[in-house]
């Protein structure tokens, strides 16, 4: 008998196999089958949208998704698109609402809502950016994502709210070159800490940082014995902003003389002492 032992278990599970497996795939579709429950796309959306006004953004999203899920060919599937994003964008999840965003812009590119779909996209990226001393690539992703909203659509309204963050994203981006540039100072490598200075003022001139890179620039001259040099960048310093501390800082520089800001007249000017 101890023999036909093994001959009887492999007969057994020879037998017992294709049963077990029907009965684990039984159960695995009995499984999704109760999380899969297909209910009309107005419930959904108004779960969804009940989840939103109660702040439980990560569920909104998930309610909104389903939307699209259940009932793709609906009119309320492109608005749960867009929905999502939103809800995505306010749990701070932004990478998914760049996703959800990006798919619908490719999938609806003429649909009235394509230019709040690049505003709520650019958001995303703007309010990931860092202090100018982290890397910069959401400072890219905005100033791109921005100037892509406002050449596409310049009359929409977010075109507007669009101008004033790209203002200030450019200002982000040539504070992060003055930085670098500082640095280069500081560290004696003038030469490099200038073309980061010629960055600034050749690329963001509507920033409030060329009167100190034109500054810089002029240091950093100097430090080199490029005098001529250092007189030009102070001369346009002095044009552009006559009435900078950076031009009265910069003209006892090139000039070597002190210099006293009268501050009693409206335009200031100044007196060598």
């Amino acid at each position: 008998m101890s023999q036909n032992k093994p001959t009887l278990r492999i007969r057994g599970l020879r037998a017992v196999t294709p049963l077990v497996i029907l009965v684990l795939l039984s159960s695995c579709a009995a499984e999704e089958k109760d999380n899969y429950v297909e209910q009309p796309v107005d419930i959904i959306y108004n779960v969804a949208k009940s989840n939103l006004d109660s702040g439980k953004y990560a569920l909104a999203a998930k309610g909104f998704d389903e939307v699209e899920r259940q009932h793709p060919y609906s009119k309320w599937a492109t608005k749960g698109q867009i929905m999502a994003a939103f809800a995505y964008y306010m749990d701070n999840d932004y990478d998914d609402a760049v996703i959800t965003l990006d798919r619908f812009i490719q999938l609806h590119p003429s649909h009235n809502d394509v230019p709040y779909a690049f505003y709520l996209k650019a958001l995303c990226y703007y309010e990931q950016i860092s202090t100018v001393d982290r890397d910069q690539k959401m400072t890219s992703d905005a100033l791109r994502t921005l100037n892509e909203l406002i050449t596409r659509f310049p009359e929409s309204s977010y075109a507007r709210d669009a101008r004033i963050k790209l203002d200030l994203t450019f200002d982000h981006l040539a504070g992060k070159e003055m930085e670098i540039g500082r640095y280069y100072q500081t560290q004696g490598q003038f030469l490099a800490a200038i073309n980061r200075f010629k960055v600034v003022i050749d690329s963001y001139q509507t920033t409030t940082h060329v009167p100190e890179a034109l500054l810089r620039m002029t240091e950093s001259y100097l430090a080199l014995g490029l005098v001529e040099e250092a007189r030009k960048s102070a001369s346009v310093l002095g044009h552009n902003f006559p009435g900078s501390e950076w031009y009265v800082d910069a003209y006892q520089l090139v000039e070597g003389k002190q210099v006293r800001v009268d501050e009693s007249e409206e335009d200031p000017w100044y007196k060598v002492w």
